[in-house]
């Protein structure tokens, strides 16, 4: 049973923060609010320093305890609501009893310049949010320092992009926007080496590890699902890679390639002398 001082204080689905709430679905009120939703415990964990209110049912506050104190802790504020406002708030079709108000967190494109990443995921017309959510999820996980959303890509605050990086939207800078030119040109002075990932491109993913060319900082282009990189696109680029296929499948979906080839980096990054060290024997 929920405790006493846990009753809904929030319970009408016309009250103006649900209706605020409820806005932020779309994108364009997302633009000018800037801010978003994230629902579920663990995204409204990882969101805490970025939070302008939380919202939980008395039994999820009461289940998380942790996530009420620290939001408080933040100076957030942590209003208990009924399952129905909660529902209301949500994108899901089983809302987990919490939800979270979010401030946008991304990164400008030239300050993530001036730090001169090693590794970066750079979405160039990734219409999926879905996808978007989940290559930055293993962008984040190969231990990338950034991912550049160009200004053809979907919002990444879009609830299942949000959704889908499983709070690692918090975890490392994202640039929003960014034109795929401005991409290439700004990662490149940057020192990166720049190489879009395509299924008919002429080098291969092997062959760049066993040359031990992916040690060097790497800018990793990834296209849309369906058509993938347009050549414009592919002529930006100092070299096109392909993910080979070894067995009959026609071929990788976008976010499968994108963890191959952050992971390759990854892994010929973090050897003493190249990737050929760690496999030698």
């Amino acid at each position: 049973m929920p405790s006493p001082e846990l009753t809904p204080d929030l319970t009408s689905l016309k009250s103006p923060r649900v209706t605020a709430a409820r806005r932020l679905a779309k994108r364009s009120f997302r633009g000018k609010e800037r801010r978003f939703i994230v629902e579920g415990p663990q995204a409204v964990r990882e969101a805490v320093a970025h939070l302008v209110e939380v919202y939980a049912t008395p039994e999820a506050a009461e289940r998380h305890a942790d996530i009420a104190e620290a939001a408080r802790s933040a100076g957030v504020p942590v209003l208990t609501a009924s399952d129905a406002v909660i529902a209301e708030m949500s994108d899901t079709v089983t809302p987990q009893g919490i939800v979270g108000l979010c401030r946008f967190l991304d990164s400008p494109f030239e300050e993530i310049l001036r730090a001169r990443p090693r590794l970066v995921a750079v979405l160039a017309n990734v219409r999926d949010p879905g996808n978007a959510g989940t290559v930055l999820r293993c962008a984040d996980a190969a231990g990338a320092d950034a991912v550049v959303l160009t200004d053809a890509s979907v919002d990444p605050y879009n609830p299942k992009a949000v959704r889908a990086s499983v709070g690692s939207l918090f975890h490392l800078p994202v640039a929003v926007g960014v034109p795929v030119e401005r991409a290439v040109s700004g990662l490149r002075e940057a020192g990166a080496r720049v190489l879009a990932a395509d299924g008919a491109g002429e080098r291969d993913l092997d062959a760049e590890l066993d040359d031990g060319l992916l040690g060097a900082p790497t800018a990793w282009i990834f296209g849309n699902e369906a058509w993938g990189l347009p050549e414009a696109t592919r002529a930006l680029a100092d070299d096109v890679v392909r993910v080979p296929i070894h067995g009959r499948a026609e071929s990788l979906n976008l976010a499968t390639a994108a963890a191959v080839c952050l992971y390759a980096s990854a892994r010929a990054q973090r050897a003493p002398a190249g990737c050929r060290s760690v496999t030698s024997t």
